[in-house]
């Protein structure tokens, strides 16, 4: 008989180091008695620490699956959990498919250590509370109680969630400290050594219950996904019983309320602009020309404002302006806009009959050297821009309104669509207005294959084409979306 001792009831390096060395001596599971710590060995045991193995060339067949569930394994209580180990670890020399047997017995019971190890896992770092040590600044301690040894294991989460605080978990068995730099593992505590509570509770209590919502509300899915067992260490327990009480009378009255006119995406946050009277468009201009609101106005040359007649029958709309726009104030003067005049000139249309702007108003870049390289603005670009393209739309009013790439696509309809499924369908703009849409020049310019551009530039045409056509014919905006 062989005797295994570990250091501690999670010692993994330890448990990895035996199994290997008895391994590599051809012991099987029955000879090995696992011990932790200075407990009773057997009369007859030979005591053991890992040894060099007897076949120095041997080494044990071992996946990374299997180590990373060992680990969360030995966090278990299961006092049989080393010898299971080791038994699957033993077999596995043999059939390393093993663990994709999902009817063996050692195999159903690992998964089940894992699956309860993770889930308690999972339950610490959503229940966890920190409450500020009275007299010490930027101090807070957890008293927390887990069904199994997950302290060490789940620590370094703590550390990486809350690395700027000085904190400390306690619990019954093991204990973790971490100062701001390093993190230590003492010996459990009692419920007495953590605070009460702290003056931060009532706010998470306020925000607790503005988050409840009634109509929701399934008892049964919260009893499992917060048990009862945690309410005793929680501050917002105490609002779930009259929360519930509650919710039938709440929900009732939302029920008989009037219903609310749906919002687009973006009525919610920017508002319709209110216009001057007179001169419009340049009053517009020269209130955009001090415009700093997203993060990379302030890097830009200027606003690149749309122009265009007021009664253009057509607005064109693009992504954002270039490094030859940023600097010239116009939009499509660059590279990209000479690819769009000659697809205009084959379109029979002309640039001063459209209105051409751009979902966002400043040229957004990453500077290389002497060069300013073109980086695509970022969604909260186009929602901040957003309203300055509702007060385009408000005084030009077009007909027919075309977006050229996905950027243009997004600010006119709020969402994210594909340029060849809005292409073929249309799409809704936020002012009610059917949209067209088409690629974007600047992707004629991308394209190393010369049949590829060839192909996008055809479409491009087609497209300002088709808009043409819907002009000429005073077509009513809402009948032009194929959706």
């Amino acid at each position: 008989m062989r005797v295994a001792r570990l250091d501690s009831e999670t010692d993994f390096e330890g448990w990895r180091g035996h199994a290997r060395s008895l391994l590599c001596d051809g012991v099987p599971p029955e000879d090995v008695t696992w011990q932790v710590g200075e407990s009773q060995d057997s009369l007859f045991a030979i005591l053991d620490a890992p040894a060099p193995p007897r076949d120095p060339a041997y080494k044990p067949r071992v996946s990374k699956r299997f180590l990373a569930d060992a680990k969360l394994a030995l966090c278990h209580r299961d006092p049989e959990r080393f010898g299971l180990l080791y038994r699957l670890i033993h077999r596995m020399q043999d059939d390393a498919d093993l663990l994709s047997n999902a009817v063996d017995d050692d195999v159903i019971r690992l998964n089940a250590l894992v699956k309860a190890v993770s889930r308690d896992r999972h339950k610490m770092r959503a229940f966890v509370r920190f409450r500020a040590v009275k007299g010490e600044r930027d101090t807070f301690v957890s008293w927390f109680e887990p069904e199994h040894r997950i302290v060490e294991e789940n620590a370094p989460f703590f550390v990486r969630r809350f690395a700027n605080m000085h904190w400390s978990i306690l619990t019954p068995e093991r204990s973790a400290h971490y100062d701001g730099k390093d993190l230590r593992f003492g010996p459990g505590a009692a419920r007495e050594d953590a605070p009460d509570g702290d003056a931060l509770e009532d706010l998470w209590r306020v925000y607790y219950g503005a988050i409840f919502n009634p109509a929701r509300l399934k008892v049964k899915a919260m009893g499992a996904e917060m048990p009862r067992k945690y309410w005793k260490n929680l501050p917002e327990a105490e609002l779930i019983a009259p929360l519930i009480a509650e919710a039938r009378k709440v929900e009732d009255t939302m029920v008989e309320a009037a219903p609310t006119p749906a919002k687009r995406l973006a009525d919610y946050a920017y508002p319709e602009p209110d216009l001057p009277p007179d001169d419009a468009l340049a009053a517009l201009r020269r209130e955009a020309a001090g415009c700093a609101v997203c993060d990379h106005a302030c890097h830009a040359t200027q606003t690149v404002f749309g122009e265009g007649p007021l009664d253009a029958a057509i607005m064109v709309v693009g992504e954002q302006p270039g490094d030859r726009e940023d600097i010239a104030g116009r939009p499509f003067v660059g590279p990209a806009g000479e690819v769009f005049h000659a697809a205009l000139a084959e379109a029979g249309l002309s640039r001063d009959d459209l209105y051409l702007t751009n979902a966002v108003k400043h040229f957004r870049f990453i500077p290389r050297g002497k060069q300013r390289l073109h980086q695509s603005p970022k969604v909260g670009h186009i929602d901040q821009c957003r309203w300055w393209l509702k007060a385009e739309r408000k005084l030009v009013r077009p007909k027919v309104t075309l977006a050229m790439g996905a950027t243009a696509i997004r600010a006119l309809s709020g969402r994210s669509i594909p340029v060849a499924e809005a292409r073929e369908r249309g799409f809704d703009c936020f002012d009610g207005r059917a949209g067209l849409a088409t690629v974007h020049p600047a992707a004629i310019l991308r394209q190393v294959d010369e049949r590829d551009a060839a192909t996008m530039r055809a479409s491009l045409v087609a497209d300002l084409y088709r808009a043409r056509e819907m002009a000429d014919a005073a077509v009513p905006a809402l009948s032009l979306s194929g959706s």
